[in-house]
């Protein structure tokens, strides 16, 4: 296997590859667009590890099969966890506010505007 990534199909990939960028001070390494600006795949290069976005074409969101994304950035980077929820709650459905939990002394759990599931923790 050369690689394994995190895929994500949204409504909105444009605005959504921006917020992830600005959120986890991610690269963008890779694009293709569509012809209305979307993206048909990216990939953002977060602390290393790629997270690629594609714009959805389903009408409507899939159910039955959830997923979510667990960024773990250990306990010298409580400030990231921070910074990242900060980006992206706006709109978001917080499943767990910010704060400590019995594994970690900073974590969140939110459903953003893009309807992507996060837990992100120190």
């Amino acid at each position: 296997m050369l690689r394994s990534m995190m895929q994500v199909y949204v409504k909105g990939s444009a605005e959504a590859v921006q917020l992830y960028q600005k959120a986890f001070d991610a690269k963008l390494v890779s694009e293709y667009k569509n012809d209305d600006g979307s993206y048909m795949h990216a990939e953002l290069d977060v602390f290393g590890q790629i997270l690629a976005l594609s714009e959805s074409i389903e009408e409507k969101s899939i159910t039955g099969n959830t997923m979510q994304f667990c960024l773990h950035f250990g306990e010298a980077n409580k400030g990231l966890v921070e910074k990242a929820f900060k980006v992206l709650e706006q709109d978001a459905h917080i499943l767990i506010p910010l704060g400590p939990c019995f594994y970690s002394s900073c974590m969140v759990s939110f459903i953003d505007k893009f309807g992507v599931n996060w837990c992100i923790f120190a």
